[in-house]
Parts: structure tokens; sequence; C-alpha cells
């Protein structure tokens, strides 16, 4: 079993940034595929960002693209999402996730990933 341990949310005003980290306790943490979703209160959980095992393979819901950066350090067994010009339809929990298979490039879908974070709460006020 994965751990993954999300940190970073908090509240910022609208054009504020957060950058949210995910720390796991992984040893095949480098050639993972991790992912970044989020929900919002009464809505269903999106795909935020992805990260393959190259750090070259990203991709971003339409929305984060521009503002949003998904970085990895392997050193760190740590996957980052930098969030910038946030805006108040951004506040939603965020979720870190990683996918069991490994050496496979970004993956966009829920069904995609087998280990979840606990979620880190982001509001962003107008």
């Amino acid at each position: 079993q994965v751990q993954l341990v999300e940190s970073g949310g908090g509240l910022v005003q609208a054009g504020g940034s957060l950058r949210l980290s995910c720390a796991a306790a992984d040893g095949t943490f480098s050639s993972a595929t991790m992912g970044w979703f989020r929900q919002a209160l009464g809505k269903e959980r999106e795909f935020v960002a992805s990260i393959g095992w190259s750090p070259t393979q990203t991709s971003y819901v339409d929305s984060a693209k521009g503002r949003f950066t998904i970085s990895r350090d392997n050193a760190k067994n740590t996957v980052y999402l930098q969030m910038n010009s946030l805006k108040p339809e951004d506040t939603a929990i965020y979720y870190c996730a990683r996918s069991k298979l490994l050496w496979i490039g970004v993956r966009t879908s829920t069904y995609d990933y087998d280990y979840w974070g606990q979620g880190t709460q982001v509001t962003v006020s107008s």
C-alpha cells in the first residue's frame, strides 16, 4: 500500500497563489505517474493535472492551463502543484493520486489511479 500525504492548502484571495505538495512513501515513485484531482462541494471529482515518469510529460485540464504547474522531485518522492492566479471557482478539496502502473505517460481519468491522498482544502475568496 502506497501512502500519499498532501499539504499546502488554505485560504487565499482571488489572484493569489498556493503550492500543494504530495509526499509519497514509495520506493518506485520515480517511475510512477502522478496526478492531482479536485472535488468541489456537490460536484464530481475532476482531473486537474498529471505528470508522467518523465517531468516533460504533463497534462492539464483546460481551466488550469497557463495558471497551474505540476512538477516532481524524485529525490524527495514529492509531487507539487503550483497554482497561480487563483479564482473562486478553483475552490475544492484537492487530491493527490498515484497510478499502480509504472513507466506510463500522463493519465487523466480517476480510473487510472490506484492510490489517493486524504485531500487538502483550497478556498479562494472573491
